[in-house]
Parts: structure tokens; C-alpha cells; sequence
């Protein structure tokens, strides 16, 4: 059966039937989805290889190291 009798065929359905296909179609699209899709990490995970998170400390450190050199008014 051809793509085009198929759709001739789905044209003469009446409204509510062609509502049904539609919902019926788009379960087993979703079904299908899902099948293909890798399974989504955690943000923790993808952060996993990037070792321990910077100290407060190091926040501090940085940011006053980066403030340092910043332009200041001359009063």
C-alpha cells in the first residue's frame, strides 16, 4: 500500500476516527522515542571528571585578585 492510498484512505474517515489515529500514532511515535533516546545525566554527573568544586576561600582569593587591577576614580 502506498503512502498516498493510505492518506486517501485516512481523508475519508470521519472526524472523530482520524483524532484516534492521530493520538494512536503519536503513542507509538513517543514509544519510539523513547527507545532511541539515551537515558539524560545528572548535571552532577556531567560534572563528575572536573574534580572538587573551588573553596570559598579560592572565590575570595579570585576575585580579589581580578578586582586588583581594576580601574579606580580619582577623587
Amino acid at each position: 500500500m502506498t503512502l498516498k492510498r493510505i492518506l486517501d484512505e485516512v481523508r475519508r474517515l470521519p472526524t472523530e476516527q482520524k483524532l484516534r489515529l492521530i493520538e494512536e500514532v503519536a503513542k507509538e511515535a513517543e514509544r519510539e522515542l523513547q527507545k532511541t533516546q539515551r537515558p539524560r545525566r545528572s548535571l552532577w554527573g556531567l560534572c563528575a571528571d572536573l574534580g572538587a568544586p573551588p573553596s570559598d576561600e579560592d572565590i575570595r582569593h579570585a576575585r580579589e585578585e581580578a578586582w586588583s587591577h581594576f580601574p579606580r576614580e580619582i577623587a
